[in-house]
């Protein structure tokens, strides 16, 4: 297949503007098996387990006519990145689920391909998790991975979801450029004090008349700003999982039952971007 080829078909799989929902997006859930299962029954999913651990499967059956999304970031930092991805493959599999990779999930994904990369802010939690899984589990880890596609353009091009967030001029397109957008948003390619990437608060100066819903930025709440809303509510942190009912904008959320990871800087926002025009 050329590069060409290949940009076509990977923008295939993002522009799904024939696809109007109602949709149930949720946010970061960085292994939070316990509150992604707590969740999806506040949303009217039925969770069924079987199977003895190690074999388990899981069948979620979705509220009539509804289906979730998910913005990325499954695994890192909680207790059960496995049951995690369980839950989320097998709606996939099953059409009750969309989802987009988020940056954790792409270096797991390149761990797996056996890339050297840094166990860090979590990553060495998921690679323990995996250390008892069966070799046929990676394997189909690996596969979900690569075929997730980097956004999500739905409801006739009224919404779109992607990990970081999009541009509304990045619809309908696929590049580098838009990939590293919607893994990482705008960034200064520094960092701070913490150790961790300056970002920039894109959202801010969106203007676009598509809804984007993305995640990626722990915040406090899911609030709108100019027809953006981040549902990464720091469950991993101790904080909680959120979902956007859509198109009713419903923001349905749960506590995390614990703090699995200390959060390195505080919930919110970055600062706009130096000479942006809010």
């Amino acid at each position: 297949m050329s590069e060409m080829d290949s940009d076509h078909s990977a923008l295939a799989r993002c522009d799904l503007r024939g696809n109007s929902g109602p949709f149930d997006i949720i946010g970061d859930v960085h292994g939070c098996a316990a509150e992604l299962e707590a969740l999806l029954a506040r949303l009217g999913y039925d969770v069924r387990w079987s199977g003895a651990p190690g074999t388990a499967r899981v069948d979620v059956i979705p509220p009539a006519g509804r289906r979730a999304v998910f913005v990325g970031d499954l695994v890192d930092r909680g207790p059960r990145s496995p049951d995690v991805l369980r839950i989320v493959m097998g709606m996939m599999e099953s059409g009750a689920a969309l989802a987009v990779p988020g940056n954790h999930d792409v270096k797991f994904q390149r761990w797996l391909d056996g890339k050297d990369v840094k166990p860090s802010h979590g990553l060495d939690r998921t690679i323990v998790q995996f250390g008892p899984e069966p070799k046929a589990f990676r394997a189909a880890v690996r596969a979900f991975f690569n075929s997730l596609p980097i956004y999500l353009w739905l409801d006739g091009g009224a919404l779109a979801v992607a990990h970081a967030g999009i541009k509304e001029e990045m619809l309908g397109r696929f590049s580098g450029e838009v990939r590293r957008f919607c893994l990482y948003g705008e960034t200064s390619g520094e960092t701070d004090k913490f150790g961790l990437p300056i970002r920039y608060h894109w959202a801010a100066e969106y203007r676009g008349s598509t809804s984007i819903v993305y995640g990626h930025t722990p915040v406090p709440d899911a609030d709108w700003v100019n027809r953006t809303i981040c549902l990464d509510t720091g469950c991993c942190f101790g904080g909680k999982l959120t979902a956007l009912r859509w198109p009713e904008r419903d923001v349905v959320t749960v506590p995390a039952a614990d703090i699995y990871t200390m959060p390195v800087r505080p919930f919110g926002h970055p600062p706009p971007r130096p000479g942006a025009m809010l």
